[in-house]
């Protein structure tokens, strides 16, 4: 494919992390993954991080005007010439939108949105378990991949924290925004027939494997039209 412009879709713990991590090693592509770039503010102590803090400790989506300035400046980069994989964003339809308009005037285009499914139940039992290292950001989890030491990082030896969006009542209403605000996302990009869909509940290497056998197809179709 001569451009490959990805966003990864599915609600909190669907493990859009660890494929885009794992599309990011496969593809040479640079991924943009929305929390961490906002969380990475947050720290710094921003002016975007300070007003983003606010919504994120209360399980709330970031607004639009925070998030859309961040992104595209990433996706205008250099970076990005040959593509991009996104996480996180849009989380709304007005993003979506917004990414659209943005991406006509660069003359691009979305390859796929890939949405990730996952029962709300295993949604629960990952986040629930999920820690967090306090120094770096490095995530563990207490029933699928436990630190050494109880409680700490064995990255940086830093202490394992319960991020606020990841404690129960937070986690609850993350899911209602997801409902509510991200889902609509699931048609809008069916009516552009670029929506990809993937069986999340299974082990992470076999959701890898379905995403590259989607892609390879993809580009198969690609070829056959040129």
């Amino acid at each position: 494919m001569s451009e490959l412009n990805l966003i990864l879709l599915g609600p909190p713990g669907s493990g859009k992390g660890t494929q885009g991590e794992a599309l990011q090693e496969d593809l040479r592509l640079p991924y943009y993954a929305t929390g961490d770039i906002l969380r990475a503010a947050v720290k710094d102590g921003t002016q975007i991080g300070k007003q983003a803090k606010e919504y994120m400790d209360r399980g709330e989506l970031v607004p639009d005007e925070v998030t859309i300035g961040v992104i595209g400046e990433r996706v205008e980069g250099p970076d990005a010439s040959d593509g991009f994989i996104l996480d996180g964003f849009p989380r709304t339809v007005p993003q979506a939108e917004a990414l659209e308009d943005e991406m006509n005037k660069l003359g691009r285009k979305m390859t796929a949105a890939i949405l990730i499914e996952v029962p709300q139940d295993e949604i629960i039992r990952r986040l629930g378990g999920r820690r967090t290292c306090e120094q770096e950001g490095h995530v563990f989890h207490v029933e699928f991949d436990p630190p050494n030491q109880e409680g700490v990082c064995d990255v940086d030896g830093s202490p394992l924290i319960v991020r606020d969006d990841d404690k129960p009542e937070v986690i609850e209403k993350r899911l209602e925004q997801y409902r509510t605000k991200t889902a609509p996302l699931v048609d809008y990009y069916e009516d552009r027939g670029i929506l990809q869909k993937v069986n999340g509940d299974e082990a992470p290497d076999d959701v890898a494997d379905h995403i590259r056998g989607l892609l390879a197809t993809l580009r198969r179709e690609e070829e056959m039209e040129m």
